[in-house]
């Protein structure tokens, strides 16, 4: 089962270069990993155009961290932190101490970062 799955992606990334060459693209290599899901992990060696693709933990895509074990931990900790240095920059450029203003402000620059991409069970 696992030879198949390996066999699977290594005729997907085939297939993925020999599309990309039929419609004169290139496959930006640089930007590609190989992210294991689960307990197990794979010692085989996948590349593209003869470059070797990095076996990865975490990858972020399309600004949400998927991480070898699924767990949300590292995307929800990045994104805290991202929330916390905005909410930090924003006290010491309002001269106004009104607490109406900074509250607005922290509603319209922090809160859409903690919002985005929020799924609710």
């Amino acid at each position: 089962m696992l030879l198949m799955s390996l066999y699977c992606m290594i005729e997907a990334l085939a297939a993925l270069v020999s599309w990309a060459d039929e419609w004169q693209l290139s496959v930006s290599v640089n930007k590609c990993g190989v992210l294991c899901i689960g307990k197990h992990r794979t010692f085989e060696q996948f590349s593209i155009n003869n470059t070797a693709l990095p076996i990865v933990t975490s990858y972020l895509d399309l600004g949400i961290t998927i991480t070898s074990d699924l767990s949300p931990s590292s995307h929800i900790d990045r994104i805290v932190s991202k929330a916390h240095k905005r909410a930090n920059l924003i006290h010491p450029c309002f001269v106004s101490r009104n607490a109406d203003l900074l509250v607005r402000a922290f509603v319209t620059y922090v809160c859409p970062l903690l919002e985005y991409r929020i799924e609710f069970a």
